[in-house]
């Protein structure tokens, strides 16, 4: 049954397929809830293609969207609009403790999500901290491989398409200064998600850091280690399917136990079974 909640989404794209692609899961992820889809095609930069998109928005939820997705939950669109009740901005990772321009440099217990990236014919999937479940509360800072949020709240922070006039921390921006306004951040745990992309951090990524630290210097704390990206900790995972059966709490909270600090996440850790285990032996620490 269609329901009164409409989605707005804006994806910048000028890969033909790709768009095509991700306009397809979103119809059928969105099937019961009235929808528009709104492709920009010719974006200068990211935060001017999202404004742009943003203007032409009359959902009461704009999702920001990367054309290199695949989200995997049929229950994505209840679940969002049930969350944006709570919630003014959600993501899928983020941190509750901004110190960079790097959200996953604090990593466990303030880097927050899960995430699977493909590489090459593999699946990759990360995990950060998942409590609470199923949405992390306290949010500083969100990556933008997709944004969803209230469109009052979209409207009223924007995309500082001045300064991040490319393709990079146009998301950290965006959210770090929703955080700054008091607006209620959100990361999603239980939803699983696939991104095809890596991110890049190269020299240009590097220009629009310094135009980061310059435009929040005075709400970010003194870094304490230096910043740069790490390896990160990942798991191969043969495909989709397989992807689903470990997409899931218990799962989850085991491998933050074992990467960070005990005394900080305290659940039940039941014997792994078989399916968590073949998985759990493939991280890298």
């Amino acid at each position: 049954m269609t329901t009164h909640i409409r989605f707005s989404i804006v994806i910048c794209s000028i890969n033909p397929l790709k768009f095509a692609e991700v306009s397809e899961m979103y119809e059928s992820l969105l099937a019961n809830f009235h929808f528009e889809i709104i492709g920009i095609r010719d974006a200068r930069s990211l935060a001017e293609g999202y404004n742009r998109g943003l203007r032409q928005a009359r959902g009461d939820i704009v999702i920001f969207s990367h054309d290199d997705i695949l989200i995997l939950d049929p229950n994505f669109a209840q679940k969002i609009s049930a969350r944006l009740q709570d919630f003014d901005i959600l993501g899928f990772a983020g941190t509750r403790y901004l110190e960079s321009e790097y959200w996953w440099k604090m990593d466990i217990p303030w880097a927050s999500g899960a995430i699977a990236n493909t590489h090459g014919d593999s699946i990759n999937l990360s995990v950060w901290n998942t409590d609470p479940w199923p949405v992390v509360d306290g949010i500083q800072a969100i990556d933008g491989l997709c944004i969803m949020a209230r469109q009052e709240t979209a409207r009223e922070i924007g995309f500082d398409a001045t300064v991040f006039d490319g393709f990079h921390l146009y998301d950290l921006d965006f959210s770090f200064s929703a955080w700054r306004a008091s607006k209620k951040l959100g990361v999603c745990c239980d939803i699983p998600i696939i991104h095809a992309s890596f991110g890049n951090f190269g020299e240009i990524h590097q220009k629009y850091a310094r135009l980061f630290r310059a435009k929040h210097q005075n709400a970010l704390p003194c870094p304490s280690h230096s910043a740069s990206p790490h390896k990160g900790r990942c798991t191969p995972v043969s495909d989709s399917r397989a992807l689903t059966k470990i997409w899931r709490q218990e799962f989850f909270r085991r491998r933050a136990i074992a990467l960070g600090s005990p005394e900080q996440f305290r659940c039940p850790d039941p014997e792994p079974d078989e399916i968590a285990q073949s998985f759990h032996n493939g991280f890298d620490s």
